[in-house]
């Protein structure tokens, strides 16, 4: 049987792709492999929103292509996000690849492999038809193919996003905004419940954009929520210029949804706001953040924020700084700008010297480090449900879970397994989460 490996890069919209591409492959007769060098197809699925998962890429096919030296019948393909930027470039640059190809071609792998399998080798970044904002992305015999993971299934809601954003390439990799028929999602959805999953994870690179007829992502998230056997739902990544008080109020008051919310502000000067094309000031941010720690005691907030925008000031920097001192996330993806191939800001000068930018980015992650750890230490001598999904990567016989607020818990519980519930007293706090006795 032939082996295969995929590698991803980048968010979770990529693992859910991976994950459709290793069903379909399983079909092909391809087993799936933990080596990539002793596989027989070998597919990166690649990330471009920053600059070195990129880097990382092209530094993996050129090892790559030192393997096939000795075993020319291995097959390598690049799919993903750069693979949409590239297209052909990723061919003229390295010879060992075989066949390139985009997010709206992972349902195509049979005949594109076929055709490598004829001898040739393949651009396929073609985008599928995308003449209305519904569009049911996901093929009628895919619906009930999803993987359960220890409890856990994801669902992609949408795909593409509108905003055009001045930094963000993902509307020329990911393509315009389209949302799936809420009934198509709830069957997907109940499919999961019934194959044993207990948390399930909406997906979208704007997810509160969601618009079907007349069913918003209000309506959508109720629908989910409310389905039989369910205990948690998630959902990553809304938007802030989206977000508003309904929303809020139904995190509130439903205990199906997880009190756990990424909402990404990028910087906190108004004016590199306004630059960036983010349509929302730091006041209207902080208002949202405040109603949502006032209605949702126990909230954890995530956030992404970029360093050294075009033309940001000193002053500018510190704006930012004091945004992430004043809302406290819990976790933070902070990032030295990129110039990103097609985007607005690529157009700019940038202005910002590189030693400046990883200064302001060193400040930004000590003063994140402290506000991560004073978090964790309010976890301790508390009690708290965990759904167990992993076990620890170098502790024998200790399993790992996450809160409802999504801070991962370890306990040292051989006799759990892949997809329990248990209860963690917390006793001591680790740097980036917690520890705790069960029993």
């Amino acid at each position: 049987m032939k082996k295969a490996f995929i590698q991803t890069f980048g968010c979770q919209m990529n693992e859910h792709d991976s994950h459709k591409m290793r069903r379909l492959l399983d079909q092909l007769g391809y087993e799936t492999s933990a080596e990539m060098e002793t596989a027989d197809l070998v597919i990166l699925n690649t990330c471009s929103v920053r600059e070195n998962p990129e880097n990382k890429v092209y530094s993996m096919v050129g090892r790559l292509a030192k393997v096939k030296a000795t075993r020319p019948e291995m097959v390598i393909a690049v799919g993903g996000c750069v693979a949409q930027q590239e297209g052909k470039t990723i061919l003229r640059r390295q010879k060992a690849v075989d066949f390139v190809f985009g997010p709206d071609q992972i349902f195509q792998l049979e005949k594109m492999l076929d055709e490598v399998g004829k001898g040739k080798r393949g651009v396929y970044i073609q985008w599928q038809p995308r003449d209305k904002k519904i569009q049911n992305f996901i093929p009628e015999e895919e619906l009930t193919t999803g993987e359960v993971i220890a409890g856990q299934g994801m669902i992609a809601i949408t795909k593409g996003c509108d905003n055009h954003c001045s930094f963000c390439i993902v509307p020329q990799t990911r393509g315009t905004l389209v949302s799936r028929e809420l009934e198509n999602i709830v069957e997907e959805a109940q499919d999961l419940i019934a194959k044993g999953a207990v948390e399930l994870l909406l997906l979208g690179q704007n997810v509160n954009s969601y618009r079907a007829k007349d069913k918003g992502f209000l309506e959508l998230m109720q629908a989910v929520a409310g389905l039989d056997g369910l205990k948690r739902l998630r959902f990553t990544s809304p938007y802030p210029n989206d977000w508003n008080s309904p929303l809020t109020d139904l995190m509130a008051s439903h205990p199906v949804i997880c009190n756990q919310l990424h909402l990404p502000f990028q910087a906190g000067s108004d004016r590199i706001l306004k630059l960036m094309r983010r349509d929302h000031t730091q006041a209207e941010y902080l208002e949202k953040i405040a109603e949502l720690r006032e209605k949702i005691p126990g909230i954890e907030l995530s956030s992404d924020v970029i360093v050294g925008y075009p033309g940001e000031t000193d002053a500018e920097f510190l704006e930012t700084l004091d945004v992430i001192k004043k809302v406290r996330f819990f976790q933070l993806y902070s990032f030295k700008y990129s110039p990103r191939p097609g985007t607005k800001a690529e157009k700019e000068t940038d202005g910002v010297p590189r030693e400046v930018k990883e200064a302001r980015l060193d400040l930004v992650l000590k003063a994140q480090k402290q506000i991560r750890l004073e978090i964790l230490d309010t976890y301790i001598g508390g009690d708290y449900k965990i759904l167990i999904d992993s076990a620890h990567p170098t502790e024998r016989g200790v399993m790992q879970g996450r809160t409802d607020s999504g801070v991962r818990v370890s306990v040292a519980a051989p006799n759990l397994e892949l997809g329990d519930w248990t209860t963690a007293h917390i006793t001591e706090r680790r740097e980036h989460s917690l520890v705790g006795v069960v029993g």
